[in-house]
């Protein structure tokens, strides 16, 4: 594809909000140039200057921006298939980790893999969700919890856009379990902040996350960690209220956090703060359906009170081993009553958003020219499928 050129023949969901459902547009055109898109709008209406470029047609497919996955664990070692199993005989998800197994035996593999071969395993994850039409991800640390693995996980992170035609934005995820035998709080103060300062120092951190639980750390912990990161300037997200309400996401709003992630059991007081601080509630259906939650996220009161809702996979080996975007977005539907405007929304402008971004996620001139081409007619059709990809050419930056 030439750039500058046209992109014609299409139907758009611009994801741009306040007209259209999806932002639709009919028989539309796209021009881009020099990797971002320079005008959008009905085929009928394309501007003189612009008649002589080239047009790369697409037959009537669907168009949207491409797809952004604002939360996953890709970045790690080995794979929990036995506590899958234990978890269908009954053990709870808190049951495994206490005994020795979750996040702990994942941090023991990914301690023990090189950087090549954690690449490696990561390559085979990113092309998985390339393929589903992913042009943005973001990586998280967590499963190092010393300061060399932290650095290790996050160096693997900033090798990928190297390699492959995607972007990538990482967070430290220093506080995500409490090491075996650990005090929690020695293990933030001699542990996740020195090796935040360091990873922060090689430039390697983009947010600061933290795992806000019982089985984790309380809010007056990751609350020492959002202190540094602002120290640092670091935008904040967390994870939160996902197996029970201990606080986190009204910590999330107090520091003005881009998001707050999984939130089952928030609450509607939750969902006005989360509102207040223009922090993004992104729902993690892979985790609700792995671990048998029974909980669902409190939706109705994130659209009464204006909360964007973005959606992720959470892909990671232990409570969502989830590589499909699409299906997250089906998932997202089917279990927590989203509808598919709703979903594709939160895999598009609301991920971004999650990220704090502003130069994708909708089809707009100024947005960089990520795209997305569909076998399909209808966008609902991309929420609809349960193990389809109609995927039919994805743009990276002007380019398929």
């Amino acid at each position: 594809m030439p750039d500058p050129c046209v992109i014609s023949g299409i139907n758009a969901a611009t994801m741009v909000p306040g007209g259209a459902p999806y932002g639709l547009l009919e028989q539309a055109a796209i021009v881009v140039t020099n990797g971002v898109v320079d005008w959008v709008g009905p085929l009928a209406d394309l501007p003189a200057g612009f008649h002589d470029l080239e047009q790369t047609r697409y037959d009537g497919r669907l168009v949207t921006p491409a797809l952004i996955d604002c939360h996953t664990h890709i970045v790690h070692g080995g794979n929990r298939a036995r506590e899958f199993e234990l978890r269908l005989n009954g053990a709870s998800y808190e049951e495994v980790a206490r005994a020795g197994g979750g996040i702990a035996s994942t941090v023991q593999a990914t301690r023990a893999a090189s950087p090549d071969a954690l690449l490696a395993s990561t390559l085979t994850r990113v092309d998985a969700l390339i393929a589903q039409g992913v042009a943005m991800v973001e990586v998280k640390s967590g499963y190092g919890l010393d300061l060399e693995t932290e650095m290790k996980m996050l160096r693997v992170a900033r090798r990928i856009e190297g390699v492959r035609p995607i972007r990538v934005r990482t967070s430290f995820l220093g506080a995500h379990a409490v090491p075996d035998g650990t005090d929690p709080d020695h293990y933030i103060d001699k542990v996740c902040l020195p090796a935040l300062e360091a990873c922060h120092a090689e430039g390697l951190v983009d947010a600061v996350d933290g795992f806000c639980e019982g089985i984790a750390f309380d809010t007056a912990q990751i609350a020492r960690v959002f202190d540094k990161a602002r120290d640092l300037g670091l935008p904040v997200k967390l994870h939160a209220e996902q197996l029970s309400h201990i606080g986190g996401a009204a910590l999330a709003a107090a520091y003005g956090a881009i998001s707050a992630d999984h939130v089952e059991y928030a609450t509607p007081a939750d969902a006005a703060a989360l509102a207040r601080a223009g922090t993004v509630a992104v729902l993690l259906p892979g985790a609700f359906y792995t671990i048998h939650e029974t909980q669902a996220p409190p939706v109705a009161a994130f659209r009464d009170c204006g909360v964007a809702m973005a959606v992720a996979t959470d892909w990671n080996p232990g409570s969502s081993p989830l590589g499909s975007l699409l299906l997250a977005m089906n998932m997202a539907c089917t279990l927590f009553r989203l509808t598919p405007e709703e979903a594709l929304a939160g895999t598009t402008r609301n991920a971004a958003r999650a990220l704090g971004l502003d130069d994708c996620g909708m089809i707009a001139p100024g947005m960089r020219a990520d795209l997305a081409v569909w076998d399909v007619n209808d966008p609902a059709e991309l929420s609809y499928g349960i193990g389809i990809t109609p995927l039919n050419a994805r743009i990276y930056q002007g380019t398929p």
